[in-house]
């Protein structure tokens, strides 16, 4: 996709949006099923299904996914695809590159061990490799507007209000 193409594509939606901003609100949903042995929860991305269970640190054997990890892959997508994406807007051609993500974990919160231990990722760390002509300066340019929209990374780092509830009925 070149320049124009993706300015055709988003100028309209971009102009419906400054119009009528309520039409710019969207609720995304993801829904998992439990599995019926074991420790595992379905999940349908918008391609595969994915079965997730525990990591091998807290009890899993590996053969299913973990959820630490697929939100470090979201990561790496939303910021792979927003860093192209704006990268395609200012006319910057980047030949070949790699996203990463990493987190710091310790498994000791999960598994309530230590009360003092925090659960869930106490460091993030996301990197860029990119094979491209522009300059140093473009570079981060790029990266910086590439954190300020992307939407997982966002929302890890503005935390989100997030609401949990369970409903019950019998078998």
């Amino acid at each position: 996709m070149d320049r124009a193409e993706l300015r055709s594509i988003q100028g309209p939606l971009k102009a419906r949006y400054r119009e009528d901003p309520a039409a710019a609100f969207l609720v995304l949903r993801a829904e998992g099923q439990l599995g019926d042995e074991g420790v595992a929860c379905s999940v349908r991305t918008g391609k595969a299904l994915v079965e997730a269970g525990l990591h091998p640190t807290t009890g899993g054997d590996g053969t299913l996914a973990c959820s630490g990890d697929m939100l470090l892959e979201a990561l790496v997508a939303c910021a792979g695809v927003t860093l192209r994406a704006v990268a395609i807007n200012r006319g910057i051609v980047i030949d070949s590159g790699t996203v990463r993500a990493e987190g710091d974990l310790d498994m000791r919160g999960t598994l309530g061990m230590d009360p003092g231990v925090p659960v869930g990722f106490t460091a993030i760390r996301l990197s860029f490799d990119l094979r491209t002509t522009a300059t140093a300066g473009e570079v981060e340019a790029l990266v910086a507007t590439t954190e300020r929209y992307c939407v997982v990374l966002q929302s890890l780092l503005g935390a989100p209000v997030v609401t949990v509830s369970a409903t019950q009925g019998m078998p």
